[in-house]
């Protein structure tokens, strides 16, 4: 097969990432230089929800599955982008905003949840983002599905005030993803999302590199 189309939904890690509050902060520094050694190698400080990452199980269920126990097919696959833009801050993603998309859904899709908050990342606004209600989060895996992407920084109310949506997801083995980019910019039918982790035995999420992809 041939790509079409390529885009990146993948948000830059630099110093100035966003992080939900009380994770760590990403840190990127010289740990060799050409001046010095000959050869460049970057130390790097950041924590397993640092970016654009993805959460196993092991992240809200202590004997949940860790990051190697879920299979990488969960990671890729045909991609359904549910259209939640136009949300006031704080505000939920509803059955009745899910609803047209949820006869397109069956095992091994994945969700794409765009509320166009991506735009908003370096601003105080981003952690004032949108969030997916619990009952939306049932019909979709009542469909069979088990992977759950977002452009915000938290599936869940931005207050705290719940992780229902996370608790849902991921009591049920499923893996949530969250601060995508670009959903925008995917204009074409059955796009085929590519968001594979890093490869951390026993590790509750990692960092990952995603792609949308238009076959040609």
């Amino acid at each position: 097969m041939n790509i079409k189309t390529l885009i990146d939904l993948t948000m830059p890690i630099t110093a100035q990432t966003p992080v939900y509050p009380g994770d760590p902060k990403p840190k990127i520094e010289p740990a060799a230089t050409f001046a010095q050694d000959g050869y460049h190698v970057s130390r790097l400080v950041l924590g397993s929800h640092s970016g654009t990452h993805v959460d196993a199980p092991f992240h809200f269920y202590e004997h949940g599955w860790r990051l190697d126990d879920v299979p990488l097919t969960y990671f890729l696959g045909r991609g359904v982008v549910v259209e939640a833009r136009g949300k006031q801050d704080g505000e939920a993603v509803t059955i009745k905003d899910a609803a047209p998309y949820l006869p397109q859904l069956s095992p091994g899709t994945i969700v794409l949840f765009h509320t166009g908050w991506s735009r908003y990342a370096g601003t105080e606004r981003y952690f004032r983002h949108p969030y997916v209600a619990p009952d939306v989060i049932e019909a979709m895996l009542e469909r069979g599905v088990r992977t759950f992407f977002i452009d915000a920084l938290n599936i869940d109310p931005p207050d705290g005030s719940s992780f229902r949506a996370h608790e849902l997801i991921l009591g049920a083995n499923g893996v949530i993803g969250e601060n995508f980019v670009n959903f925008e910019r995917i204009d074409f039918d059955d796009p085929y999302i590519i968001a594979l982790p890093l490869s951390l035995p026993s590790c509750d999420g990692s960092p990952v590199r995603a792609v949308a992809v238009q076959w040609a």
